[in-house]
């Protein structure tokens, strides 16, 4: 098919890593939405090889921003504002949790009503999602969410506003980085809360 002069055909499905003041991020989406969020590690290498295990094979690398849906160049530019410390609502950016359990997709939603700086304990979180009795069980779809900043695990903390696990690079110094960004002050990491792989 021949694409006329001056436009770009739009990738329903891709992936891609950008700059900001935090670090490389990566992104990955379907026609249905977002789908994978890498935050920032090492280099960008890392988050592009971190996307490419964890991405859905129809995510092929989409470096052309004239490229990208409309909705993934808001969502870069809000990224890259909230990285720089700016206060940025996520709520509407489209989501495909379609590979999620459905106990986690309920987590995930009540995650999502925590607006900037607003944190709640992984039992709180539970409840809200009518599950009162699985606040382990809601830190392990924290610990497995695949859009992580857009879906605020950050902002989920263990019993009495501990930090808790966080899966990202960083582990619990990048959680205690961006609830910082957004004025949230905890003590510092314990050292079996600083990371587990993600």
């Amino acid at each position: 098919m021949n694409t006329p002069t001056g436009f770009a055909l739009v990738a329903q499905s891709g992936r891609t890593v950008f700059d900001t003041e935090l670090g490389v991020f990566g992104i990955a989406w379907t026609r249905g939405g977002l789908c994978r969020v890498c935050l920032p590690g090492d280099d960008g290498g890392n988050a592009e090889r971190r996307l490419s295990r964890t991405a859905p094979a129809e995510c092929v690398v989409v470096r052309s921003e004239a490229a990208w849906p409309g909705w993934v160049r808001a969502l870069v530019a809000d990224i890259r504002r909230y990285a720089s410390g700016e206060k940025v609502d996520f709520s509407h950016v489209p989501l495909d949790l379609s590979r999620a359990r459905a106990f986690h997709r309920s987590i995930y939603v009540e995650a999502l009503k925590l607006g900037f700086g607003e944190v709640a304990t992984y039992g709180e979180l539970a409840a809200r999602a009518g599950h009162a009795t699985a606040a382990r069980e809601t830190g392990q779809a924290m610990g497995s969410n695949p859009v992580p900043l857009v879906v605020p695990c950050h902002r989920v903390l263990a019993a009495g506003r501990k930090l808790g696990g966080f899966s990202a690079p960083g582990g619990g110094e990048t959680k205690m980085r961006l609830l910082a960004l957004e004025g949230v002050r905890l003590g510092e990491p314990q050292p079996d809360q600083i990371a587990f792989s993600f």
